[in-house]
């Protein structure tokens, strides 16, 4: 029995303290064998990259001539204006659409599928369309005001304010779907005889939205609006292919700043700009996760 022993002992691998070694066995091997391109892919194209840009980013200097830099102020006031008013109005309407599309008709359920299309059509294509369409010489709404009311129209593009405001609209058109099926998904959730009892007490469309609906969905609704806001801080397509960040830098945010810094050959100042936007950024993920957690 003790020769047994000591030979099966002596067969056992040993590191140098003379512990038996860590062996994986068949299944863990073919789990890091399949997780290791997806480690790898996250590391390269994740990792890296946002490491490297808190390196280009790590000097104070960078710091102080963003400050000095009025268009820098002028975009953070233009993010937060766009935080504030753009995704306020954006799940308002949703809120509302997602009652309207919550009805069983047919022709509500055409209405539905034209609706999402602004959403599943690529940016690029759908944005530009709208650029050429508001295009002040040849465009098709002012080449419309011409020829009915004989004047020009505006320059829709070369008056910041108004730029940004289109940008906004462009904004919510583009993302408003997606989070109108999110709510409408809740809505749907509710249980039906809820409604039905409120009914037969008496209660109106209004009191049947403030005492069911919105208990219902008021978590879903904040927290579709916190993301909101975390997409919308990232939101590039909207401004940049619009208005290019123009008239004169005057509509830029601060997720197309970084563009206009690498066009002047300034990549730390770029790199420096976007992690500005952090600030605005971990607090609203904070606040997701907390409500998530509960």
């Amino acid at each position: 029995m003790t020769a047994t022993t000591t030979i099966d002992e002596a067969a056992r691998p040993k590191t140098r303290s003379g512990r038996a070694g860590f062996a994986l066995s068949q299944k863990q091997a073919w789990a890091l064998l399949f997780t290791a391109p997806y480690v790898a892919i996250f590391l390269g194209f994740v990792v890296f990259p946002v490491g490297y840009a808190f390196w280009l980013a790590r000097s104070p200097q960078l710091y102080v001539e963003l400050w000095h830099d009025p268009i820098f102020l002028r975009t953070v006031v233009n993010t937060l204006v766009f935080l504030i008013v753009a995704i306020n109005i954006k799940m308002a309407i949703a809120l509302f659409l997602s009652g309207f599309f919550a009805q069983k008709r047919w022709w509500v359920k055409i209405l539905a599928v034209l609706f999402v299309l602004p959403w599943a059509v690529p940016s690029i294509p759908t944005i530009l369309s709208v650029r050429f369409l508001l295009n002040p010489e040849w465009g098709v709404i002012n080449t419309l005001i011409f020829k009915l009311t004989g004047d020009d129209g505006p320059n829709w593009l070369n008056d910041p304010t108004l730029a940004l405001s289109l940008s906004m609209v462009v904004h919510i058109w583009k993302s408003l779907p997606f989070w109108t099926l999110i709510l409408l998904a809740g809505r749907l959730a509710i249980p039906h005889e809820l409604y039905e009892a409120a009914s037969v007490d008496g209660a109106g469309a209004w009191h049947r939205f403030r005492f069911i609906t919105w208990p219902s969905i008021s978590t879903l609704y904040v927290t579709c609006t916190l993301l909101s806001m975390i997409f919308t801080v990232g939101d590039f397509n909207s401004v940049y292919l619009l208005t290019g960040g123009g008239p004169a830098d005057l509509t830029h945010v601060l997720a197309t700043l970084g563009i206009r810094y690498l066009r002047l050959d300034q990549v730390g100042l770029a790199m420096a700009s976007i992690v500005c936007a952090l600030p605005l950024i971990l607090p609203l993920v904070y606040f997701m996760m907390r409500r998530l957690s509960r």
